[in-house]
């Protein structure tokens, strides 16, 4: 049964039509994600849906009775009402003290405000997740969310996730989150050109139908289907968790991809990296750092040895307030450390986005701005001009001659963005950078990033940015130290789920450096005490014995991508052979991380 019906909808503001004949209905229970352009229209269809914009031609129908929950980028929070009153309503306290589902709510979204605090003394994020609180704590039939991921850290973004997948009540979420829209969605909208595209399965199912009717209609061109396949080739080859299954045949997509190369040369990244940058980018020793100045604010860092070299590329973890942008400010020398040592590199050519956007001349028209900093930039193996960067961000034809005190935030966004890129740095510091920013356009960045050579350090909340452009995580989990994750993301709510701050440690008690490896080819970690000879020798031959496995689940993988490349047009063949494939890369993680703790324990 539909829950909403929209027949024959046209809605335009001025000249430009955002919705052009759409014709389509939510079902019961149904869970759907939309995609599309920042301005494509993907509000202006939440809105008609939820009866608030009446269109201007065609027909939008409810069942009876419909209670829809619709979270718009806009609350309408009474500022004189507090907290309490505007989530909880009249419930006593007794009974929703006394609800699990009320109480997890609470305590995932709002647990750090106090509930008899006015909305008029929130901040926008604040007012933020309240709005998101009371929607879900009401009984809807449909819920509607547009962005609901803002302002919120990794870990509340996967409650949230687990928490709509368990609900019984319809789903349409706008969102720029790929990690989200995996894992919410079960079909996917895409709002372009006036048109709704529909598609089978959440966002990585997307991506592979979209590059499937492509292939097959011979529409796309060069330069968009090279970055389709370049985006398949990371969905294909990241975790498993990422390739959700879809409910449409992928074979001839998967035929697309056997052959498709890494989507970073990440040994010749870091050789010209090593050339660009020499042996040390920064060493932190023995440092200690409060978030508001030596002393005062939470305690960041505390006696903290950290190291990282030329091409690393580090994600940055931890929730809101742990101290990453004070990290971010020590690493690029606008913060001091309470004691201890920061050493930079003398070759370091550092460039800052924070989450500030006061440096942009709201005089300058955008293509002045970026082509005052450089007109052309090399990026791998191609160079390219201002206006072509411009371009591949969004700004394109009378977009580049706009004066920048009319662009909007994510605008603003993206050009401070391309003019720290065009100043040609070898140390980029990321701070959020894909706020207010489309998927077209993320996919875009990301492959700028992927032919750029330098060591990067990058804080987003964003989990399908973060695993895409970066080699590994470090975390602050509100220890003082920074925490190596091998497991990446997931390790990292497995450690805040279980209330632990596990961290490798030297002797002595110093900090295992970021750049520790992630690979037996990579070099040593760190060592946690003094080890007997025998003991030594017993932990040295047992880690010989798995890097023999690992050679040899290295050569099985290389037969498997070779077979796979011969068996192209044999999709039964394709799929067993990708099922052995997982199998391989399984035994492989498991291994590796053996392999880690190991070389920990002996400190190579």
């Amino acid at each position: 049964m539909n829950l909403v019906n929209l027949e024959s909808v046209s809605h335009a503001y001025g000249p430009k039509p955002l919705l052009s004949d759409v014709s389509l209905g939510i079902e019961a229970g149904e869970r759907i994600g939309v995609v599309g352009r920042n301005g494509g229209g993907k509000t202006t269809l939440m809105s008609v849906i939820a009866g608030e914009v009446r269109p201007d031609s065609g027909r939008v129908t409810h069942t009876r009775n419909l209670r829809i929950g619709f979270l718009s980028q806009h609350d309408a929070l009474d500022p004189a009402a507090t907290i309490g009153e505007i989530v909880l309503g009249e419930l006593a306290e007794h009974e929703w003290a006394g609800d699990q589902a009320i109480r997890e709510i609470l305590a995932n979204l709002i647990g750090d405000l106090d509930l008899g605090s006015r909305t008029a003394d929130l901040s926008g994020g604040e007012r933020r997740r309240t709005a998101l609180a009371k929607l879900l704590i009401d009984d809807h039939d449909l819920i509607m969310l547009d962005e609901p991921t803002n302002h919120l850290d990794i870990e509340a973004i996967a409650w949230l996730a687990a928490h709509l997948s368990a609900r019984k009540s319809a789903l349409l979420v706008v969102t720029h989150d790929r990690w989200f829209l995996d894992a919410v969605s079960t079909r996917t909208w895409e709002v372009v050109d006036g048109r709704v595209e529909r598609y089978e399965g959440g966002y990585a199912a997307y991506v592979l139908a979209k590059a499937e009717r492509a292939r097959i209609a011979q529409a796309a061109e060069e330069r968009r289907q090279n970055l389709m396949r370049k985006e398949i080739a990371w969905l294909r080859r990241g975790p498993p968790a990422r390739t959700s299954k879809p409910k449409f045949r992928v074979e001839a997509a998967q035929a697309l991809i056997a052959n498709e190369p890494p989507a970073r040369e990440t040994v010749e990244l870091m050789r010209f990296a090593a050339a660009r940058l020499g042996k040390t980018v920064y060493d932190l020793e023995d440092v200690t750092l409060h978030a508001g100045g030596p002393g005062s604010g939470p305690l960041v860092l505390d006696r903290c040895t950290w190291q990282f070299g030329p091409g690393d590329r580090i994600g940055l973890i931890g929730v809101n307030g742990s101290g990453k942008s004070s990290v971010l400010r020590l690493l690029a020398d606008t913060v001091q450390p309470d004691s201890g040592r920061v050493v930079r590199g003398r070759t370091v050519r550092l460039a800052h986005l924070s989450q500030e956007l006061t440096e942009l001349d709201p005089a300058r028209r955008v293509l002045e701005s970026v082509e005052e900093v450089r007109k052309y930039l090399q990026l791998g193996k191609k160079e390219w001009s201002a206006s072509q960067l411009l371009e591949r961000l969004g700004f394109k034809g009378d977009a580049q001659w706009k004066v920048i005190g009319d662009l909007s935030g994510g605008e603003r966004r993206r050009l401070q963005l391309l003019r720290l890129l065009m100043d040609d740095p070898n140390v980029l510091l990321l701070d959020e950078p894909t706020n207010d920013l489309d998927i077209e356009t993320l996919n875009e960045l990301e492959d700028l990033l992927d032919g750029w050579p330098g060591t990067l350090v990058l804080v987003s909340h964003d989990r399908y940015f973060l695993e895409r452009v970066t080699d590994r995580c470090v975390a602050l989990l509100g220890d003082g130290r920074l925490s190596l994750l091998p497991g990446g993301v997931d390790e990292y709510l497995e450690r805040r789920a279980a209330g632990t701050a596990l961290t490798a440690r030297v002797a002595g008690g110093a900090q295992a450096p970021a750049s520790a490896p992630a690979s037996p080819e990579s070099g040593g970690a760190t060592a946690t005490g003094e080890l007997s000879a025998k003991e030594e020798r017993e932990l040295r031959k047992e880690l010989n014995r798995l890097e023999r496995q690992l050679d040899k689940l290295a050569g099985q993988e290389e037969r498997l991508h070779a077979a796979m490349a011969e068996a192209a047009s044999d999709y039964a063949r394709l799929g067993a052979l990708d099922g052995e494939l997982r199998e391989i890369t399984a035994q492989k993680d498991a291994i590796e991380s053996e392999w880690l703790e190991l070389a920990d324990r002996l400190g190579d």
